[in-house]
């Protein structure tokens, strides 16, 4: 049996492939990257500012991975919808994404969620700002490419950083463009 619920789940974060991010529709961005496109940037953010603040690495990346698995069941919701809508609690949302799961699987993918909603430790807090920075380097790109009212999402994310080190990032990503790693 665990082997179909691991399976099945695999399938359910499959779907995070397809969920686009939609706020960016907001600012007329037609195809906006998919959840699993800026969880994948997140989490290898989130292992560069661990490594530069003194976090594990690892940990930091495997908590930006699972940060928003839950939207397979909620979508992504824009923050107009906030005001609409009961935030979902991610914990819920997790405990029943998983409760056909193993139980060592079970409490990897719960601990993880937990832990970087509690922001409990260096690694969650390093999990976080990459979600922000992703959002501020996302922006940046589709600014690049055309789509101007993006300003918002910079400043938003500017604003919620924590650590020295994203706030360096989101600093230098400011006054480069997207194309300058080809010039390295």
């Amino acid at each position: 049996m665990s082997g179909e619920s691991l399976a099945s789940f695999g399938y359910e974060l499959g779907l995070l492939k397809r969920i686009r991010r939609s706020g960016w529709w907001h600012a007329g961005v037609r195809d906006p990257e998919s959840v699993g496109e800026h969880s994948l940037r997140a989490a290898q953010l989130a292992a560069l500012i661990a490594a530069e603040e003194g976090a594990a690495p690892e940990r930091a990346a495997f908590l930006a991975l699972w940060h928003d698995t839950q939207e397979t069941r909620t979508g992504d919701l824009p923050l107009t919808a906030v005001e609409y809508l009961k935030k979902p609690e991610p914990r819920e949302i997790t405990a029943d994404q998983t409760a056909s799961l193993p139980s060592r699987s079970r409490e990897l993918v719960r601990s993880a969620v937990d832990e970087y909603e509690t922001r409990s430790s260096a690694e969650a807090l390093c999990a976080k700002d990459a979600d922000k920075l992703e959002m501020l380097l996302q922006a940046l790109e589709y600014r690049d490419v055309g789509v101007r009212p993006v300003d918002e999402w910079i400043e938003s994310a500017r604003k919620g950083l924590k650590t020295e080190t994203a706030r360096k990032i989101a600093a230098a990503a400011l006054t480069l463009s997207p194309l300058s790693w080809r010039g390295r």
